[in-house]
């Protein structure tokens, strides 16, 4: 419980009450304050009850509306006093623009702050006072390490000791060796995933799927694959393995997204699909192939008009209501520039760097689609390859390549593309891993070798 006998200065109940004025009017205001605040940072305790109920109504995909807010409160047994219904019809009322929101936010976790610092310097004061024979070296350590808590360090950050990175290691030492003794005895051999599978058998086994906080960037020329990656990617995660997908469309309409899936699903040729030309018995594999596509956990979300920023807020806001495990963007060529002062390389090193963050402070996997140069290097940002986890390069295998090189002869389906693996931070890269996509039916597939 607070105590009531703060100074006003170490509270701004104005502030509290701007930001849960704007989350009753405003979702993007709801996103910021339900990623950046908790109850405890409310000096008030009915607006921590507010804020908890409202997060708690947008986490269930209801918008927290004052009527909505009213209504959890009766169910729930609270604000049954006609005074609390009041106070809280007079913050609804006291709408402001959600531009602001991050300036009332910052206001109230300041506020916050504040107030866990007094309390530091009453506590230590209390225990100066204590008749007790004291060991000063501690007492000053352990005041330093709570007073650089609360300046230098982010209320979630984890400082690891030596005793912990030693827990850590051994921990991890030996559950990869439970692993490996179950692999041999269970598995035959071949490796379980740790993450998300790639959709690729090959790709799987270097790197073991695509893990929480990775950041991933594929790379293709103009018309050469990207989205059909894209798109071969979230079959595998959102509807072969039921996880969360959430992808960020650019380019295509809402139609031309679900057009292609009907041909991936049903195996039967876009431009058939496109048109219409089909018979009644592939008219029921594709309604079926929707039928799985219903089932799945593939979420999409055109976005022409996309910034980093909205990014962030998008991707905030389906891992609170969905829980997704990944999220594709295609591509980062297409995203608005919001200072047209920076230079290419810049706007997308800074775009990159974005992701990665969010894909780290959010636990999933983020990947980005780039443009290719027809060299195959990087098109406008040599120095993303740094942020990433994992770079992946798709191309076509030349004809000619094709005809001269007898290895790809040596394959159950010749293979018309290859996946190169230009980084892998958490394994072996420079490998180019051969697939065959079937333009037609918008399909990837893994080829393998066999005995000749």
């Amino acid at each position: 419980m607070q105590e009531t006998n703060y100074n006003e200065t170490l509270f701004d109940l104005e502030s509290e009450r701007r930001v849960l004025s704007a989350m009753l009017h405003s979702e993007t205001a709801c996103i910021e304050a339900f990623n950046q605040l908790l109850p405890a940072d409310f000096f008030s305790p009915q607006h921590a009850t507010v804020f908890e109920l409202s997060c708690s109504l947008y986490e269930r995909e209801i918008n927290p509306t004052l009527v909505e807010l009213i209504k959890e409160g009766h169910s729930l047994g609270i604000f049954t006093n006609p005074r609390d219904i009041e106070d809280i019809s007079y913050i609804a009322e006291q709408y402001i623009d959600d531009e602001n929101i991050k300036y009332w936010i910052k206001r109230v976790k300041d506020k916050a702050r504040l107030r866990r610092f007094e309390f530091f310097l009453r506590r230590n004061y209390q225990l100066l006072n204590e008749e007790n024979e004291q060991d000063v070296e501690q007492i000053l350590m352990s005041a330093e390490e709570e007073l650089t808590n609360l300046t230098a360090l982010e209320i979630d950050d984890h400082i690891d000791t030596p005793a912990d990175m030693a827990k850590l290691g051994y921990e991890e030492v030996e559950r990869r060796f439970l692993r490996y003794k179950e692999i041999k005895e269970q598995h035959k051999g071949v490796i379980p995933l740790d993450g998300l599978p790639t959709g690729f058998s090959n790709l799987n086994k270097i790197t073991l799927g695509y893990k929480p906080g990775d950041l991933i960037i594929l790379g293709a020329q103009t018309g050469h694959g990207k989205t059909s990656f894209a798109l071969h990617t979230a079959n595998a995660i959102a509807v072969k393995n039921q996880s969360n997908l959430l992808y960020l469309n650019t380019e295509m309409s809402r139609e031309q997204i679900a057009l292609r899936w009907g041909s991936i699903l049903s195996g039967i040729e876009h431009e058939r699909v496109r048109s219409g030309e089909i018979n009644e018995s592939e008219l029921s594999r594709i309604l079926n192939a929707y039928s799985q596509l219903g089932n799945s956990g593939f979420y999409s979300y055109p976005c022409p008009n996309l910034t980093p920023e909205k990014t962030i807020s998008i991707a905030r806001k389906f891992k609170a209501q969905k829980n997704i495990d990944m999220m594709i963007i295609d591509y980062v060529g297409r995203m608005d520039k919001q200072d047209p002062k920076l230079q290419e390389w810049q706007i997308l090193e800074q775009i990159v760097k974005t992701q990665k963050m969010l894909a780290q402070n959010l636990k999933m996997v983020v990947m980005c689609l780039v443009q290719l140069n027809p060299d195959g290097s990087l098109q406008g940002a040599k120095r993303m390859k740094n942020e990433c986890d994992l770079m992946l390069k798709l191309s076509p295998i030349p004809k000619e390549e094709l005809e001269e090189n007898e290895e790809f002869k040596k394959y159950d389906i010749v293979p018309n593309y290859t996946i190169y693996v230009d980084k892998n931070r958490d394994g072996q890269s420079g490998i180019r891993i051969p697939i065959y996509f079937d333009l037609q039916r918008q399909l990837m597939m893994d080829v393998k070798r066999v005995s000749i």
